[in-house]
């Protein structure tokens, strides 16, 4: 497998965050982020995305999104108010705006309060971050996702993954006055949970970021020895060792991360 086909397998693979599909009656409380920055994140507004995305659609896609749009008004409870908030979350998804997806899915975890549906919003707001290429909206992302992972994680607190999530999220974002926040973040985590896979994942994720192949594959090897079942890591592994120049590695990593 040459270095091409590596990358093109490991672009496609999904490298941390699993997108699962799925109105706390109070607003949602502002965010760690939202606090740095608040005035960008407050100048954008999503139902603008939604009104140019609605403009975009073919005749049977605003059909359909008409559709499930009333289905959720006419929704008589909570559990099915949340099934069709999710049915949206999905729509939006499969039709290119990771952005409305997070937005419903959001709502629907607003209503149903469990760690699983605001991880999911976090890491549906985590991709639309990650394709956008706009100040505003990337602030407005970043700070949802990191809101979301924050109830996630007031739910499930002994979960490491959901303030791995945020820290992820501030690296891919990092705040202005405070750019190495995420990698605090984790090495707090480490001594936090030294035996936590996903803490490695993440800190050989950012040495991946940062071009440090050698430190990358020591934590993912590291990660992929407590846990040698997860999905994300050998498609990590893939990447540094090919970066380190190693491409029987690579190579190695890259078959486990095709055929998982």
């Amino acid at each position: 497998m040459n270095k091409v086909q590596i990358l093109s397998l490991i672009a496609s693979a999904i490298l941390f965050l699993g997108l699962y599909v799925g109105l706390d009656r109070r607003p949602p409380e502002k965010s760690s982020l939202d606090a740095e920055q608040g005035k960008e994140v407050n100048a954008f507004e999503w139902k603008t995305v939604l009104k140019e995305k609605k403009q975009a659609l073919s005749k049977e896609q605003d059909e359909l999104l008409e559709n499930l749009e009333n289905q959720t008004s006419e929704a008589t409870n909570e559990a099915e108010k949340v099934l069709r908030l999710k049915n949206l979350s999905s729509f939006w998804y499969d039709n290119g705006s990771a952005l409305l997806a997070g937005q419903y899915a959001g709502q629907a975890a607003q209503i149903e309060n469990s760690d699983s549906t605001w991880s999911v919003t976090g890491a549906t707001f985590f991709n639309a971050l990650t394709t956008s290429q706009e100040e505003l909206e990337r602030n407005y992302c970043a700070g949802q996702a990191v809101n979301a992972f924050e109830e996630a994680s007031k739910i499930d607190p002994d979960k490491a993954e959901h303030q791995v999530n945020i820290a992820l999220v501030l690296a891919e974002n990092p705040p202005p006055d405070n750019p190495m926040k995420a990698v605090l973040m984790l090495r707090e985590l480490e001594n936090k949970y030294p035996n936590e896979p996903s803490v490695y994942n993440a800190l050989g994720r950012l040495a991946i970021k940062t071009g440090q192949w050698q430190k990358a594959v020591e934590r993912l090897e590291k990660a992929w020895k407590l846990d040698n079942k997860n999905i994300n890591t050998p498609c990590l592994l893939a990447m540094a060792y090919q970066g380190l120049g190693d491409n029987n590695k690579a190579n190695e990593y890259a078959a486990i991360c095709k055929n998982r």
